[in-house]
């Protein structure tokens, strides 16, 4: 057995010659050299016999030699260079020398190099280091590790003899035996805290991160066919990336207006390891990646500019918890020159992807609509990811940069019904315009196409009336709709006849094909559950204003005409617009009917 810390020669000659300190021309002192050994421009003043009786290699280069009393021989890439070749004229000479994780890797390909087999002598180097390999290295996790990250620098030789893949085996077994043995406090872990939580998780992840990217892929690779956890493996990269990434984003400097000059070498490596870090996630769904780390990578293959597949791929699994995003998370800077302050290309992807999924979920149901009810995941997942697109619109509506097509292309692209109320649509629309006065009247009047003026709160109305940033034709389009809300209120009714009708067409025809129809019902099934929300906010609307005009009444002590004398107002007020040519007057006089507004009680709540 090979001592971990010494190995020996067994036999040792009473006259073997004392190392000097120094390795320049002669490394004795006290007997005399015949023969010279160049390893890449150093020379080594040794004997011949020491050396030929173990390496194969040189033995054979003297005995090729024309001449017999060759004195010099060249050895061209020896794996380890000039120090490793010492340790191995140590073992030649039968001289003590140590052994360990650092260098071992490098002394078998030596030895693989010179051919120090047994052929020559038993226990020849390579037999000891392979020895010490399979007694010490593959045992131990650590010391695995150590070892591959010494084969980096190592030419194929070290595959050859398979060292790396040796390591590589060893770590995943280990890595399993290691959660094995900690099952019990893995699961400990579970009813205790993060902290303690995240100390289960590390107990290997820092070993790795030291290893080259092409090493820790092979890793990763094999824990993940060996059977290791996907939490650590995701815990694992997540280390590996911020040990490898770290300080890109802060020394990256953003300007939209910047020309990205050409990548140098370490953006280059940067890119590969990001790109390999995501080639490396678990698809399992079951393993929950957090979303503030695929942001982060999302943000560096941006920066780095990754592969295509790489980003997509990131967008592709963002996409897939889009509801659960904040909205910090989608403001994403843009690095292209000339662009928006914001990367909304990269979100109007991401959204196409989460509407794609919310799709391919409903027509993979194996029951009818009848199976999903209105508070139903989908449903709740399609309307949060609304409101967050409208307060990511309202983020990026300042942007001087932006173009009108994009925002345009970003609103549309959400379905009617993922928005109960456009109360946020609105104020992204009206930041819009604030923020760029220059657009054409006819882009205006496109932009506010977009708005449904029947799915407007009363306060959003009360602003709308009086924003002088609006086309004409959407200020009255809000004034019709106020009225048509005041008469339904003062009837008792229902609203606009909208839920009536969509019962009335929700009839399947008989000429549709059964998919059709399942599609017909589904779609008409989704528009009564976007309205019979719709008619709870108003309703609520409705409670909250009755509340103020109860509280009214009361302090105007019991009067009784506070209430009819306020409805008759705001009803002659929207009657002054309705009328024939009310539009072109309004068009003359916005900015007169913006200043009295300011009096107004809709003032006191600025949507912009």
């Amino acid at each position: 057995m090979v001592s971990e810390n010494l190995l020996s020669s067994s036999k040792r000659s009473p006259t073997t010659p004392k190392f000097c300190n120094s390795f320049t021309t002669r490394i004795f002192s006290d007997v005399a050299g015949d023969i010279t050994i160049v390893v890449d421009g150093e020379s080594f003043l040794l004997h011949k016999f020491p050396l030929v009786s173990r390496s194969g290699k040189i033995r054979k280069m003297v005995a090729d030699a024309k001449d017999s009393n060759i004195s010099k021989l060249e050895l061209r890439s020896l794996p380890g260079g000039p120090h490793t070749f010492e340790l191995a004229m140590k073992f030649c000479y039968g001289m003590n020398f140590e052994i360990t994780a650092a260098n071992v890797a490098h002394l078998r390909c030596a030895a693989e190099y010179l051919e120090m087999t047994e052929d020559y002598r038993e226990e020849n180097l390579i037999s000891r280091t392979e020895t010490y390999l399979n007694e010490f290295v593959v045992q131990s996790l650590e010391k695995s590790v150590e070892v591959l990250s010494t084969c980096e620098l190592l030419p194929p030789i070290a595959e050859l003899v398979e060292i790396p893949n040796r390591c590589i085996e060893a770590i995943s077994i280990n890595a399993c035996k290691e959660q094995l043995v900690s099952g019990l406090s893995h699961l400990d872990c579970n009813s205790e805290s993060t902290e303690l939580k995240s100390n289960c998780l590390e107990w290997w992840v820092e070993d790795l991160s030291v290893l080259r990217i092409d090493y820790y892929q092979r890793v990763i690779r094999a824990m993940g066919t060996a059977g290791v956890r996907l939490d650590s493996i995701v815990a694992s990269l997540m280390h590996y990336a911020q040990m490898s990434l770290n300080g890109i984003e802060k020394c990256q400097i953003w300007n939209p207006a910047r020309m990205k000059p050409s990548p140098s070498m370490e953006e280059n490596h940067q890119s590969i390891i990001v790109e390999t870090l995501v080639s490396l996630m678990p698809t399992d769904k079951s393993s929950s990646i957090p979303l503030s780390f695929l942001f982060g990578m999302l943000r560096m293959a941006i920066m780095l500019d990754a592969a295509i597949a790489c980003r997509l791929e990131l967008e592709r699994r963002i996409a897939f918890r889009l509801e659960m995003v904040l909205l910090d998370d989608l403001l994403i800077p843009s690095v292209r020159s000339g662009d928006s302050l914001f990367d909304v290309d990269t979100v109007h992807r991401i959204l196409v992807n989460f509407l794609q999924r919310v799709e391919e979920e409903e027509e993979n149901e194996d029951c009818g609509y009848e199976s999903e009810g209105i508070g139903s995941p989908g449903h709740d997942s399609l309307l949060k990811v609304g409101r967050l697109i409208d307060s990511y619109l309202s983020e990026i509506a300042p942007d001087p940069y932006l173009n009108l097509q994009k925002f345009i292309a970003m609103i549309e692209i959400l379905p009617d019904y993922a928005r109960v109320i456009d109360d946020g649509l609105y104020r992204a629309i009206d930041i819009y315009l604030k923020a760029h006065p220059m657009l054409a009247e006819h882009e205006c009047k496109k932009l506010c196409k977009l708005i449904d003026c029947q799915k407007l709160s009363q306060e959003a109305c009360n602003h709308a009336a009086q924003n002088d940033r609006l086309p004409v034709q959407m200020t009255v389009q809000v004034l019709y709709s106020e009225q048509l809300r005041l008469k339904n209120a003062l009837s008792g009714g229902s609203g606009d006849g909208f839920l009536s009708q969509r019962i009335s067409s929700g009839i399947p025809s008989a000429a549709m094909s059964p998919r059709d129809n399942y599609a017909s019902l589904r779609r008409e099934n989704r528009e009564l559950k976007l309205e019979i929300s719709r008619m709870r906010v108003r309703l609520s609307e409705l409670e909250k204003e009755q509340m103020y005009m109860k509280q009214g009444m009361i302090d105007k002590s019991g009067n009784g005409k506070t209430f009819f004398t306020s409805l008759s107002k705001g009803i002659g007020r929207i009657g002054i617009f309705s009328g024939p040519g009310g539009g072109r007057q309004q068009k003359s006089g916005r900015k007169s009917r913006g200043s009295e507004g300011k009096t107004g009680r809709s003032r006191g709540h600025s949507m912009s």
